[in-house]
């Protein structure tokens, strides 16, 4: 399979090793300033800058390349590039976190908020730590997490490194070289419950996003990790 990697940081070349190791060639990779020009690229793979993430996905979804993205922190044109998939016929995959431990935490979180949800006794706050170098805060897993929590909870919202009554509190931490910790606790008075996942290194991001690349060639449509991995 010929892979164009759309921004060349440290997950890029961590892709491109694995990508290589898998049997697949880079034909492309695009970073700040270059053209998009995809040298005839069966599938491409984003993890550039939330800035850079827009322009792109349309690059790929105008060039009629399927497009897996793993960027955070541009969401709020998520339905934008919904819309220029489906306008086009092609393909595109948006994970927060594309571990395939990740999202198995997605499901479990969602069946403990599930079972946590009548427990008033208990109050939940998530901490989420990462390199020094991650732009966006909270991070884009830690919003999965939450949303899941949320649709079983009385909270109305989340909110960033405070407590404010009727909302999850996330708290963010960046700190070394951590490649992605998320911790979920329920406490009450009498002992509290806590969930965690933690990533030892950026391999598996890299390698889910290779999967759901391999999934998504010659599809066309809007997808999800839950689809790749048959969630």
């Amino acid at each position: 399979m010929n892979i164009a990697l759309l921004g060349y940081g440290r997950m890029g070349k961590t892709i491109e090793k694995l990508a290589t190791e898998r049997g697949h060639k880079i034909v492309k990779t695009i970073d700040q300033d270059d053209d998009y020009e995809f040298n005839g690229a069966d599938v491409a793979i984003d993890f550039s800058v939330p800035d850079a993430a827009v322009a792109n996905i349309s690059a790929c979804l105008n060039a009629g390349v399927p497009v897996v993205s793993g960027t955070t922190g541009w969401l709020e044109h998520y339905d934008e590039m919904v819309s220029l998939c489906e306008n086009k016929k092609g393909a595109f995959i948006y994970a927060s976190n594309f571990s395939v431990g990740v999202n198995i935490f997605f499901e479990l979180n969602k069946q403990l908020a599930k079972m946590m949800q009548n427990l008033e006794e208990y109050d939940v706050d998530m901490t989420e730590v990462h390199h020094i170098h991650k732009l966006d805060a909270p991070s884009g897993t830690a919003i999965t997490l939450a949303d899941g929590i949320l649709d079983y909870s009385d909270k109305k919202d989340w909110v960033l490194d405070e407590k404010e009554t009727g909302k999850l509190t996330i708290n963010a931490v960046r700190e070394g070289e951590v490649p992605g910790t998320h911790t979920i606790k329920y406490q009450s008075a009498v002992d509290e419950i806590t969930i965690e996942h933690k990533a030892h290194s950026r391999n598996g991001f890299a390698l889910g996003a290779i999967i759901a690349a391999e999934w998504l060639k010659d599809k066309t449509g809007v997808y999800g990790m839950k689809d790749v991995l048959g969630l």
